[in-house]
């Protein structure tokens, strides 16, 4: 199998280093190599954070270059737009339409874009943009955003829904189980 690329990109503390163990706990029940990869750009303060997660018959490196990513997993949309340059041709952006001001936006050095998703599919982008954030609070917590972007990626791969509920099961603690499902069953149906 030829390798896969998977970024996944959003501003820290929003969960994207739990979703890419989930990610990599899935692929490893099929047997693929898998390499994850994780840059923190002052991730505790609200920067930017990008993981890459590559799987395949053999990866030999955990990085993910310009024009190389299958999919893009965005938090964040202002995050998603700052990385549409690894996207591959024919590659797609699933994105919470969430908005958080970056530090040069909150000190009025620049401006966050009116309509980034408009933008990216301008550039023909193919975007698949939603509201991650409020099918979060409906499974009960907004910090369940990153399974809610996992379960709407999953409609994409075809690992059954035993596999990804396994997976979930490995990596979230046992209280928190029950939303963590009902996070990934509504991005899944989203």
């Amino acid at each position: 199998m030829e390798t896969k690329n998977i970024m996944i990109v959003g501003v820290g503390g929003q969960g994207s280093l739990l979703a890419s163990k989930l990610l990599g706990r899935l692929l490893l029940t099929r047997g693929y190599d898998i390499k994850v990869s994780e840059v923190h750009g002052m991730s505790q303060r609200g920067g930017s954070v990008v993981t890459y997660v590559r799987f395949g018959s053999k990866v030999y490196s955990p990085i993910i270059d310009k024009g190389e990513a299958d999919f893009i997993v965005s938090f964040e949309l202002l995050e998603a737009a700052r990385y549409t340059q690894y996207l591959r041709k024919g590659g797609k952006i699933v994105t919470n339409t969430q908005r958080i001001n970056p530090m040069p936006v909150i000190t009025g050095a620049a401006r966050y874009p009116d309509d980034p998703v408009s933008e990216m599919r301008a550039a023909g982008i193919d975007v698949d943009a939603f509201d991650a954030l409020s099918l979060a609070e409906q499974a009960g917590s907004p910090r369940a955003v990153n399974l809610v972007l996992m379960g709407h990626l999953s409609n994409s791969f075809d690992f059954t829904p035993e596999e990804w509920d396994a997976a979930i099961e490995q990596s979230v603690p046992a209280a928190y189980l029950a939303l963590n499902r009902r996070a990934f069953a509504l991005g899944r149906n989203a």
